[in-house]
């Protein structure tokens, strides 16, 4: 019993080690292609991850700021295109709908709002923009705490990609300190489907943001 515990023991300490070695690299290899809104060269498009919803459907605290970081973006004239990327697993359940409803409500000109519906985790959310949308250069709008890994992800699956951190607004302490935990193992997660699972999300036909105009 004593040899299995400390098996054990030492097998929590190598996890740990690993798990904070890959978040701290993670976070260095994102703080090179994080901008101030200021400093950002316009690029076609802004990725807004989803967040979840409040419980009567409209943008939880960190999505609606993930959204107004968007909106001022483009009302800067740093981009041309808001890509809103969210779970509509469900009729009853519709970030994507929801964000769109809040730009508008900001003043961001509904053709300049397209809407990806299966962006149900941020790695489905950066391979959809390559694979479905087109999209080869962008900049994507969240928290301190998931921009390392938004940033890797869709750097890794093809997108010369730039971070733009939000200003919070005030979160539930318990909830921002459940998703800095969750981030840290996410962060293993991330790793693992880059370079070893590698899977496939929800995909269907291309639908170019900014369709070719040769015949």
């Amino acid at each position: 019993m004593r040899k299995f515990l400390r098996f054990l023991f030492i097998s929590f300490c190598a996890l740990f080690f690993l798990v904070g070695f890959l978040r701290l690299g993670m976070i260095y290899y994102a703080d090179r292609k994080t901008v101030e809104i200021v400093a950002l060269n316009p690029v076609p498009v802004v990725i807004v991850p989803g967040a979840g919803l409040s419980a009567d459907g409209t943008p939880s605290a960190p999505l609606r700021d993930r959204v107004r970081a968007a909106v001022e973006l483009y009302q800067a004239g740093k981009v041309q295109k808001i890509l809103m990327s969210g779970d509509n697993s469900t009729v009853y359940y519709n970030e994507p709908e929801s964000m769109r409803q809040y730009a508008i409500s900001l003043g961001v000109p509904d053709d300049a709002i397209v809407l990806d519906y299966a962006g149900r985790r941020t790695y489905d959310t950066c391979y959809r923009a390559r694979e479905i949308f087109g999209i080869e250069t962008a900049v994507i709008t969240t928290q301190p705490y998931h921009l390392p890994r938004a940033v890797f992800l869709c750097d890794r699956l093809g997108i010369d990609i730039q971070g733009v951190e939000v200003e919070q607004s005030r979160y539930v302490r318990a909830r921002y300190i459940f998703w800095q935990v969750r981030e840290v193992f996410a962060t293993l997660a991330a790793v693992w489907d880059i370079y070893v699972a590698k899977p496939l999300p929800i995909l269907g036909s291309p639908e170019p943001i900014f369709p070719s105009l040769e015949p």
